[in-house]
């Protein structure tokens, strides 16, 4: 598949033109090799037993990309069917169907097809599943759970106190360098999905913590040549940090802190959020500390502080004013 030069074309196009992540692109590169597999395997099976149309075992890449040209609409609905068979969950078959969708629209945009046979196939209807996250007292549990008089300590500290002070992803905390921090004006660059930056506030407490570790941070890196001079959170032989890291920590302290094992670092951009909307900050105002694209994709968070909702209408509707004086 790798020389397969439609789809050579469409993985460059998301990496240049579109600015995907090194991550999206893969799972689109996954996608697409998945979808392969299916066409090369009924293409064969259609051979040796003379059904089909025609079916031609697969042999060249220039066989593959016929293939991949010639697919109709009933062949996605088909290729939908079998990940259902293979019990794949609803999200999961949402995510190959839009990987097919972007590749044939990306086909129709340079010509190869007249139209997209994606475009009539719906997408599976989503479980609704509202974001976890933590209430204040638990955050504060965790967070305090780090020892911050050792230089790892400290830094866990201070990533974890920066993921919930700005509501940043694990991957924009990990991808911070020291210059991305203004400690003055309290305010973070971020490089976000799509390779587009934005600036953050970030809060006293949180800046106070990264200071801390970076007087650990600045003290090994003089007595260790290998050092990354510019990356702000480094591991102990001084180079970036991975999120999975970031998430192997994390587990350590929900594990010392008594939480459940199952919150993830994502969890603390959930629970800002929440937190955030909870104290009466604007929907707006939070998609653009969030970094999302879609207000729609903020407005998850809205389901989630149906508590606060509730104390405004007990202390605000005149009829229930009416009952509670009676």
């Amino acid at each position: 598949m790798e020389n397969c030069v439609i789809i050579h074309e469409f993985l460059d196009y998301l990496n240049f033109e579109k600015h995907f992540s090194e991550h999206t692109g893969k799972c689109y590169h996954a996608d697409l090799e998945q979808f392969c597999g299916y066409l090369q395997n009924s293409s064969n099976n259609a051979d040796s037993t003379g059904g089909g149309a025609g079916g031609v075992a697969v042999q060249t890449e220039t066989q593959l990309q016929q293939l991949l040209l010639a697919v109709t609409t009933e062949t996605i609905r088909a290729y939908i069917a079998s990940l259902n068979d293979k019990q794949y969950s609803k999200s999961t078959i949402a995510r190959k169907l839009a990987t097919m969708r972007s590749f044939y629209k990306f086909l129709v945009k340079r010509s190869y097809l007249n139209a997209n046979p994606v475009t009539a196939v719906r997408t599976p209807k989503q479980d609704k599943k509202l974001p976890k996250f933590l209430e204040y007292e638990q955050v504060k549990a965790l967070l305090e759970t780090p020892p911050s008089d050792t230089w790892l300590g400290a830094r866990d500290r201070a990533i974890m106190e920066t993921l919930y002070s700005t509501g940043v992803r694990v991957s924009e905390v990990v991808g911070l360098n020291i210059e991305d921090v203004d400690f003055l004006g309290e305010v973070l660059h971020i490089r976000g999905k799509g390779k587009k930056e934005r600036l953050t506030p970030i809060g006293s407490s949180a800046i106070q913590s990264v200071q801390r570790y970076m007087e650990f941070r600045n003290r090994r890196a003089q007595s260790n040549g290998n050092f990354d001079s510019k990356v702000l959170f480094v591991n102990k032989h001084g180079k970036r940090l991975s999120t999975r890291s970031v998430r192997r920590k994390m587990d350590k302290y929900l594990k010392m802190a008594g939480l459940d094992p199952a919150i993830s670092p994502h969890t603390l951009r959930h629970s800002f959020a929440t937190h955030m909307l909870n104290n009466g900050a604007d929907l707006r105002s939070v998609q653009e500390l969030l970094g999302h694209q879609s207000l729609s994709t903020t407005q998850v968070y809205t389901h989630l502080t149906t508590k606060k909702l509730k104390e405004v209408y007990d202390n605000a509707h005149p009829r229930d004013e009416q009952q509670q004086n009676n």
